[in-house]
């Protein structure tokens, strides 16, 4: 299990940048990692589309925002075009980063049982330390409470 007040594991993933994505190149910046079932689906809608409303406010405080899901960059594309998504999305379809932070896992919906990734987000502090993850995140207010939760981080 990953804990809070530990370093965030590093990782390399394909981004809508048409670059790698290091986690490392975000050092010196918060970077908020939420971890989203699918692309333009009600649920993952709602969570990136209020990340998206926020992000002004979540870069004037030096944080960087980065979705993740095991949907190709294709798919990417077309969720950040069709909502005008600003920030990048991570594409994990090997499943390894999903597996290092440990949001793939067992569900279950309607009486099956599947694995898929638990809606997770991380707050990453400048050195890389995890400062605070939710789990099993519901959707409404989620933005505004990890916005929230930053802007107090800050003020210490």
């Amino acid at each position: 299990m990953i804990k809070e007040k530990t370093l965030a594991p590093i990782f390399k993933l394909p981004s809508t940048n048409k670059k790698e994505f290091s986690l490392k190149d975000f050092s010196g910046n918060f970077v908020v990692l939420y971890f989203y079932p699918k692309d333009d689906t009600p649920g993952c809608k709602t969570e990136t589309v209020d990340f998206n409303k926020l992000l002004p406010k979540f870069k004037k405080l030096n944080c960087e925002i980065l979705g993740i899901s095991k949907d190709n960059l294709k798919s990417h594309e077309k969720f950040r075009n069709k909502y005008k998504i600003k920030f990048d999305l991570l594409s994990d379809e090997e499943i390894k980063v999903l597996r290092k932070y440990k949001v793939w896992a067992k569900k279950k919906f309607m009486g099956r049982e599947f694995m898929g990734i638990v809606r997770t987000t991380f707050l990453i502090d400048k050195k890389g330390k995890i400062l605070k993850i939710w789990n099993n995140v519901k959707v409404k207010d989620h933005a505004k409470e990890v916005l929230e939760t930053l802007i107090n981080l800050v003020k210490k």
